[in-house]
């Protein structure tokens, strides 16, 4: 599969906004640089039309200048590792690539080979699952991660004392990256990672928590089958949606069983967090 990559000429005012934008289109990844921003998304998913659309919007309060190309994977991975820069949670998470120096200042080390993944940390909802996984209950439970990326949410779930851990994604690059990343991370023989959906997850597989960093429709369309999985008294933490879609999610998991403990949002996005009656 190959991506296309967006280069945005833009105040960096706006940057914020426009990756809310992108987000939402289908774009999975972006860099800040000093011009204005990249951003990535599989060739298949874009839509020229789309782009101009979204940039039109703020043509009359900045100026934008958009120019696109298509990258190879092999090229893909090159631009992303020189653009990678580590991303820190608060004081106590930070999450590097192998050609950074660890830093004894962060409890949590986290490594990652950095392909254009989401789920690198640099998207606000991947900080803010991290954010709310410090107050999360882990020593001993088993944890699913849905629409694992990277990886990045699992291995920091096995840093916080899970015991066991299942991944998945639909995409092939995602699989194979999260298990160079549990690799990276000494995670045991108990993480397991395949490619596929929530359906292929055995249906007696009960976890102490479930981490979803996914979409709106998907969370409004899988969130009971989420539920299946979970024990009572287990927690769900659920992300990559705007505030505005916040009401939908919580009404769906209250329908499901779920009470709400909290919530959170950052730049225009949230996430919530449950725990099964």
């Amino acid at each position: 599969m190959n991506y296309v990559e967006v280069d945005l000429k833009v105040d960096s005012e706006f940057s914020e906004i426009l990756m809310a934008e992108l987000g939402e289109a289908g774009f999975e990844s972006f860099v800040e640089t000093d011009e204005g921003l990249l951003a990535y998304i599989p060739e298949g998913d874009f839509d020229e039309n789309n782009l101009n659309e979204i940039t039109a919007k703020y043509q009359d309060l900045t100026t934008i200048a958009a120019t696109w190309k298509s990258l190879e994977r092999r090229n893909w991975n090159e631009e992303w590792e020189k653009s990678y820069e580590p991303i820190e949670v608060g004081d106590q998470i930070r999450v590097r690539a192998t050609f950074h120096e660890p830093d004894p200042a962060f409890q949590y080390d986290l490594l990652i080979q950095p392909k254009m993944s989401f789920g690198t940390g640099h998207h606000e909802t991947t900080w803010l699952v991290m954010n709310e996984q410090l107050s999360l209950p882990h020593e001993g439970l088993s944890v699913m991660d849905v629409g694992c990326g990277t990886g990045i949410l699992a291995i920091l779930a096995s840093k916080l004392g899970a015991a066991n851990l299942l991944g998945f994604d639909i995409d092939e690059w995602a699989v194979e990256n999260t298990r160079e990343n549990f690799a990276m991370n000494n995670l045991s023989a108990t993480a397991d990672v395949f490619q596929g959906t929530i359906t292929g997850v055995p249906a007696g597989r009960i976890f102490g928590g479930i981490l979803a960093n996914i979409n709106r429709n998907i969370l409004l369309s899988e969130i009971p089958k989420y539920v299946a999985h979970l024990s009572p008294g287990g927690w769900l933490v659920t992300s990559g949606f705007y505030e505005t879609d916040q009401a939908d999610i919580e009404q769906c998991a209250e329908e499901s069983g779920l009470k709400k403990l909290r919530s959170n949002t950052r730049n225009q996005w949230a996430t919530v967090v449950f725990e099964k009656l």
